[in-house]
């Protein structure tokens, strides 16, 4: 069967962020599920303007390319003010089309909520873009101290089972979707 692409998504860009720890464990299970192709989307490198025109610069193309081209999404994200980071906020509201008819994922990561008051407002989000989110997460509370220097899990057991689930969950509403809009293209 045809690999998925999934682009993974670093939500955060604060200096001293724990994003990328977070991301790169999550994107080794995910290339290690064997269904995925993983491409790591990190948004401090992404450059994109805050103020929205309706003219994309070069490197809001560069992201929209990536976008358009992944089967599904995994955002990673923090919690900021019992929200998501407004870095987040300036690539959805640059992206429309790209989300449409596409399953969406949520890693979190924070304090005693670990992030999950970040995907709940995500998730009415994305579907104003009409994109599907899926049930599963993985969310870790606390997650500096989940994760040593190296940037392993230190128990890693339930965090690589919600992963797993997660990945099987996205797998499915991945070639779903994807086979339903090489059917049907998606009019929204």
């Amino acid at each position: 069967m045809e690999p998925l692409d999934v682009a993974v998504i670093i939500g955060s860009t604060r200096d001293g962020r724990f994003g990328p720890v977070v991301a790169k464990w999550f994107a080794e299970q995910a290339a290690a599920h064997g269904e995925f192709r993983v491409d790591v989307i990190d948004l401090a490198d992404a450059n994109l303007p805050a103020a929205l025109s309706g003219r994309p610069t070069p490197e809001v193309a560069a992201v929209s390319e990536r976008l358009e081209k992944a089967d599904a999404f995994v955002v990673v994200t923090p919690e900021y003010n019992h929200s998501y980071p407004a870095s987040l906020k300036t690539m959805l509201d640059w992206h429309g089309t790209q989300w449409q008819a596409k399953p969406v994922a949520f890693v979190s990561y924070g304090g005693l909520s670990g992030g999950l008051r970040a995907v709940e407002h995500l998730r009415p989000v994305f579907a104003e873009l009409h994109a599907v989110t899926i049930r599963e997460t993985v969310s870790f509370h606390g997650a500096w101290s989940q994760f040593d220097d190296r940037g392993e899990l230190v128990n890693p057991e339930g965090p690589t089972a919600a992963a797993k689930a997660l990945l099987d969950q996205l797998a499915w509403w991945s070639h779903t979707l994807r086979d339903a809009r090489r059917t049907r293209p998606y009019a929204s």
